[in-house]
């Protein structure tokens, strides 16, 4: 049987010296081809220590071209060498600066092993906390605190164990339980490899001696897992593929789809090389089920007897990594494995202090804040605790009109409220309903500057359809906030979660068979795309009043470009706060044109 692999992830701040550290660890277990050492020989950085002729063993890592330029690393850089005990060693060099945490962040994920490097001179940075939160919260067993350049500072015990004072407040308050603290001088080779002869007040393990001894601790509860990544075809035959994760799956096992609660039993374990009888743990098989149940990618297959309940409230820690910062009620991509879903940030209970470790009251979480947060899914998915398996715990949150990553998460608990709320059908549907009325239901969603005219066409219109025998109702803006929405104000979150329930709100009232017309300033993309999202193919039409700032600003029918100037309105749409204009709205209308000319275009795009 093949001995485990060991991942290793090194982290710190910039200019710890990382890159150096993992490329001497490399060279002194000749782990490294001699034609790459050679070159890093001949290399000299401009305004580096490194003499003509001494390697600099930062280039033996530094792979990319803007890396060896600026002197920092920006990839994750993976180098393979094998310990001494036989097994495989994978080295994830994650970058130090605060601006690429989201790369740490994903060689974290993984990793058995972090080593999180800080400088002796400079002491404890707030980077270093932050990679030694982040390190915790993903479940690594076995922490090193690396404190390097010893020999900068005449390899002081003092300045050692004051480090190691201050720092370990922190690991206890993180209840890091596997943890050792190595002072280095990764320069001169100080108790990487070999022990120092510098240190003699230190009588630890060297760095690769605590790296090679790591032991993988027992599962709490295993529950076999197979996501499923694509559907196998061919004549006579159809499989579900995957990668088995945290246990085996045997021919005859009873077998449970997730979320569809479909039961089965393997007929076939099918790879490349031929059909086995057992799939065990990170083995990628084809499963034959008999009987043939309808799955499709994303799903999950669990065994019968022991499964995960989907559901679709979460309770989740979260690391934000986009720029644009975290809005609650915004809806974003949940990816966890092969499954994706739409999802959306209910609620940010804290965020968490990385210097103290205290929680904190907030509405918003920005790039690299780490926060406790509640998610609610579109549909029913099957997500373990973070704590039960790391595989089936995590996730990331995609920006749905950039496609970007902005959040990594791991998954607390699931919420009690997802189990209590089942959605109850009725024979009465919305096809039903509008043919009652003799109308298709639709939602027109107009959307522009304040003052464009949104509330005067939408008056138009409702007038017209009134007299034409149409059902129809509006939802402005204003209006919903003198009752539904009173509670909220104007800053970017609150106006998520204004046009989040305006968007409820019409999607009941087009499923009671009416043409709803909403009348919102709505400033965002994000969150127009989200109510969007709501409704069936053709029944949005989103409508853009495209009415220039300046004519508003003399319209200025409520006077608020007047109070925005005078400084008493500060996030007013298009002065203090920015409009994103709709890049595919159904329709485009001018604000200056004549009102009934606006309102026939609109009700040629209705009937």
């Amino acid at each position: 049987m093949s001995k485990p692999i060991v991942r290793l992830v090194t982290c710190g701040s910039v200019d710890d010296g990382k890159s150096t550290l993992i490329g001497r660890l490399l060279v002194e277990t000749d782990s490294i081809p001699h034609d790459s050492v050679a070159s890093a020989r001949l290399v000299r950085r401009s305004g580096s220590t490194i003499k003509a002729g001494e390697i600099d063993f930062s280039l033996l890592t530094d792979g990319l071209e803007a890396e060896r330029e600026q002197g920092i690393t920006i990839d994750v850089a993976y180098r393979s060498m094998f310990l001494l005990n036989g097994r495989r060693l994978i080295i994830a060099d994650a970058p130090g600066h605060e601006q690429y945490t989201r790369n740490m962040v994903v060689a974290a994920s993984r990793a058995d092993v972090a080593l999180v490097l800080l400088d002796a001179s400079r002491g404890i940075r707030t980077q270093t906390l932050r990679h030694l939160m982040i390190c915790s919260l993903m479940g690594i067993g076995r922490i090193a605190i690396v404190i390097n350049k010893l020999d900068a500072v005449g390899y002081a015990e003092e300045i050692y164990e004051k480090i190691k004072r201050d720092l370990t407040k922190s690991i206890n308050r993180l209840e890091i339980k596997d943890f050792q603290f190595i002072p280095v001088s990764a320069l001169v080779g100080d108790n990487i490899v070999l022990r120092s002869e510098a240190m003699p007040w230190y009588t630890g393990p060297t760095l690769l001696e605590y790296i090679q001894y790591w032991e993988k601790s027992p599962a709490g509860r295993s529950r076999a897992r197979l996501g499923i990544q694509m559907i196998s075809r061919a004549e006579n035959f159809r499989g579900v593929a995957g990668t088995v994760i945290n246990g085996e799956f045997t021919v005859g096992d009873e077998v449970i789809t997730l979320p569809t609660r479909r039961r089965a039993t393997i007929a076939r374990i099918v790879t490349f090389d031929g059909d086995l009888e057992r799939a065990e743990e990170s083995r990628a098989v084809t499963l034959v089920l008999e009987p043939d149940v309808d799955a499709t990618r994303g799903d999950v297959i669990e065994l019968a007897e022991d499964f995960t309940e989907p559901a679709d409230r979460f309770n989740a820690t979260v690391v934000w990594l986009g720029e644009p910062e975290l809005i609650h009620s915004r809806s974003y991509l949940l990816i966890s494995g092969s499954t994706q879903v739409p999802a959306m940030v209910t609620k940010i209970r804290h965020k968490v202090n990385i210097n103290t470790g205290k929680h904190e009251v907030t509405q918003t979480l920005k790039m690299n804040e780490i926060g406790v947060v509640e998610i609610a899914t579109d549909a029913l998915i099957a997500l373990d605790t973070y704590k039960s398996c790391r595989e089936s715990g995590n996730f990331i949150l995609v920006d749905r009109s950039t496609m970007n990553t902005v959040g990594a998460g791991m998954i607390e608990h699931v919420l009690r409220r997802s189990s209590n709320i089942t959605k109850q059908e009725y024979e009465i549907n919305q096809q039903s309903r509008a043919l009652q009325k003799n109308q298709r239901a639709r939602v027109l969603w107009l959307t522009g500057l304040p003052g464009s005219g949104k509330s005067t066409i939408a008056n138009a219109l409702e007038k017209q359809l009134f007299a034409m025998g149409l059902h129809s109702y509006v939802l402005d803006g204003d209006n919903v906030r003198l009752g539904l929405n009173k509670d909220l104000g104007f800053i970017k979150e609150d106006r998520a979660e204004n046009v989040r329930r305006v968007s409820e709100v019409a999607r009941l009232m087009s499923d009671a068979g009416l043409i709803v017309i909403v009348a919102l300033v709505s400033p965002f993309a994000a969150d127009r795309d989200q109510a969007r999202s709501l409704f069936d193919q053709g029944e949005f039409l989103e409508v853009w009043i495209n009415t220039s700032a300046d004519v508003c600003t003399i319209r200025d029918p409520k006077g608020l470009y007047k109070k925005a100037a005078a400084g008493s309105i500060p996030n007013l749409t298009g002065v203090g706060q920015e409009y994103e204009p709709p890049a595919n709205a159904e329709l485009v209308l001018d604000g200056t044109a004549p009102i009934e000319e606006n309102v026939k275009r609109l009700i040629e795009i209705i009937l």
